[in-house]
């Protein structure tokens, strides 16, 4: 399975071990739920997965790489206690408590929430004496004596041997104590997942000419080279900050993510070209409409990797845009239901100044996003909408609810102004594409990035656009006419 399908069904793992009865008992006992194993090659994804699914599950977190552990860590240091057997005082070896399984009590304690996962990495590269520990961990749920508090779930994951020497193979005896889930890398899944997050436009459309290079894994003469799902996230996170600092993007800085001379000169050499074409075609002039004629005839006899590489620009310009809006619209929804909330109050008499009030909960939502966000349950998109409308709430006149309802409304207008125009730039971009290229197989990939798109599709479903809907309809009618030529084809 795909990391996207590995993430769909962690979620129904983790809601079923969850699950309680009427009396509060879980549904499958705590010794009969198998702990996750995620069999996957470096830099897929594995740990990235967990950290979404605990968020969007409203659970905690506690991630290790368990090769940086000992077995004295793991289980905890011994200490000597006196103890009384058959009337006589015994001096007996017990254990602290394991640093991971004290991490999980610190994490409840941090967050209020009692529920989580417990991920622990690199599991099959233990040392030989931490592995029986591990065997015992994987079937009883402890380190030495001490128990996973109920309410974890526990997840492991490891590198099948052909990418670490170090691995060591479970037998059957281990692998019948887990749940076993074989991962494999997936452009596609991984690129829905790109589009969400904002990937690097160069990122996206180099991997679109070139998909062998978005995960390979080498071990010849040359010794290893690689590039991985989670080199390419990390440059594209880099590349961002060079464009802003503008500092020079040279074939080193990429070799530093992507080891391989080969993939480092190549996209190196592309992401060249992909900046010139941005500097050529003035894509914040086709989207405002303003393009001239001649960008649009140049393209047309263009080759295809210049025209991907528009399109790549085009997306990214406009995905930015979509998370723009999208950012707005969730900061502006939790101000007015702030607001709802002091309105009721101010109604019923419960509050005496709107200024005080408003103030208080300023206070209490910094107060749970700093706590949330030293729990590590506040992910970096959440975390941004939620000081977004803090300071959307603290931009607002606290002296009466009449003036804050007005400071609001304007807001809104500026919100909703914006997302006019973010609708009219999709629809330029549309325009241009129509007099470069028809409906032909550039339109195809283009309305392809913005269906797979979170964001883009988001957009378009609250506030329409008719020339997505135009192109769209267009080309499914294509398609069903070729559908049908073919079919006829066939029958004569």
């Amino acid at each position: 399975m795909n990391i996207s399908e590995a993430k769909e069904e962690l979620i129904r793992i983790v809601r079923t071990y969850l699950a309680k009865d009427e009396e509060g008992r879980y549904l499958i006992p705590r010794e009969r739920q198998r702990p996750v194993l995620l069999m996957g090659g470096p830099g897929i994804g594995k740990t990235a997965v967990m950290r979404q699914i605990a968020e969007e599950m409203g659970i905690s977190l506690v991630s290790y790489t368990i090769t940086h552990h000992t077995r004295q860590s793991a289980i905890g240091l011994p200490s000597i206690s006196k103890k009384t057997y058959g009337g006589e005082e015994h001096l007996v070896t017990e254990y602290t408590m394991s640093e991971i399984v004290a991490s999980v009590y610190d994490q409840i304690a941090r967050s209020g929430i009692s529920e989580g996962i417990l991920f622990l990495d690199e599991i099959n590269c233990v040392s030989e004496t931490l592995a029986p520990t591990m065997l015992q961990f994987l079937q009883y749920k402890t380190f030495g004596n001490h128990r996973v508090p109920d309410g974890y779930v526990i997840v492991t994951a490891g590198n099948p041997p052909e990418y670490n020497r170090s691995v060591r193979e479970f037998d059957i005896v281990t692998l019948d104590r887990v749940r076993l889930m074989e991962v494999k890398e997936d452009f596609p899944a991984w690129k829905s997942y790109a589009l969400k997050q904002g990937i690097h436009g160069a990122v996206t459309s180099y991997l679109e000419i070139k998909k062998d290079y978005f995960y390979s894994v080498k071990a010849d003469l040359r010794g290893k080279r690689f590039a991985t799902p989670r080199g390419w996230e990390d440059l594209s996170d880099s590349l961002k900050v060079y464009e802003a600092l503008s500092l020079p993007v040279e074939e080193s800085f990429t070799y530093s993510f992507l080891q391989d001379k080969e993939i480092a000169e190549s996209f190196t050499a592309y992401y060249e070209l992909y900046r010139k074409y941005r500097e050529f075609y003035r894509v914040e002039d086709i989207l405002a409409g303003n393009a001239p004629g001649s960008a649009a005839e140049k393209l047309k006899e263009a080759p295809f990797d210049e025209k991907l590489s528009l399109i790549g620009l085009l997306s990214d310009a406009l995905g930015q845009e979509f998370r723009s809006w999208a950012d707005r619209l969730s900061a502006q929804q939790e101000i007015f239901f702030c607001l709802k909330e002091l309105k009721e109050k101010t109604e019923n008499g419960e509050v005496l100044s709107a200024a005080e009030w408003l103030a208080k909960t300023i206070r209490e939502k910094k107060r749970l996003l700093e706590r949330d966000a030293a729990a590590g349950l506040a992910g970096r998109e959440a975390e941004k909408r939620r000081r977004l409308a803090i300071t959307g709430l603290e931009k607002l006149p606290g002296d009466d609810f009449t003036q804050i309802r007005k400071a609001f409304a304007a807001s809104e207008e500026e919100r909703l102004r914006k997302a006019a125009e973010t609708g009219e730039h999709l629809t330029n971009a549309f325009r241009f594409l129509a007099e470069a290229f028809g409906e032909g197989q550039e339109m195809v990939l283009f309305l392809s990035e913005l269906s797979a798109g979170y964001y883009s599709l988001k957009f378009v479903q609250e506030n329409g656009n008719e020339a997505f809907y135009k192109y769209n309809r267009l080309l499914l009618l294509n398609d069903q006419r070729e559908q049908l030529r073919a079919e006829a084809m066939r029958l004569l």
